[in-house]
């Protein structure tokens, strides 16, 4: 399966040793984790400032991180879809990299429940999701 991981879930998993540090893990393992320039400067911001991340340390992650993913370059998308703007580039990275799910933990994305044919679920919603999927 190809997913898109969004900021909010990679950034708990880099919060914590938890569920989305997890997930994150098995999906990098198991899966082809897609991304953007755009989300990974969104991530690096979050870990410097909200987590208070020391620079050093979030450069280390990104590096990790782009090591471990694949990077598109998407288009910004021809029409708004999402109620927030930004959540449009997650939205166009999963259509860059045909993905087939979006996995977040934002409102505004998990409202809309799918876009031509690339499903939004909760981090907690993708384990049932991966057992349709490959079953």
């Amino acid at each position: 399966m190809r997913i898109v991981l969004d900021t909010n879930v990679l950034i708990a998993a880099y919060a914590t040793e938890g569920a989305c540090m997890r997930l994150f893990r098995h999906c990098v393992a198991r899966h082809a984790v897609v991304t953007s320039p755009r989300l990974i400067a969104e991530l690096e911001e979050k870990l410097l400032r909200k987590l208070k991340i020391a620079a050093p340390d979030v450069a280390s992650a990104i590096a990790e991180l782009q090591g471990e993913v694949e990077v598109v370059h998407p288009d910004p998308l021809p029409t708004p879809v999402s109620r927030d703007a930004d959540d449009d580039w997650v939205i166009a990275t999963a259509l860059a990299g045909t993905c087939d799910c979006i996995v977040t933990g934002d409102a505004d994305l998990l409202v809309l429940k799918a876009y031509q044919g690339i499903t939004i679920l909760q981090p907690r919603d993708f384990w049932e999701f991966e057992l349709e999927r490959v079953s």
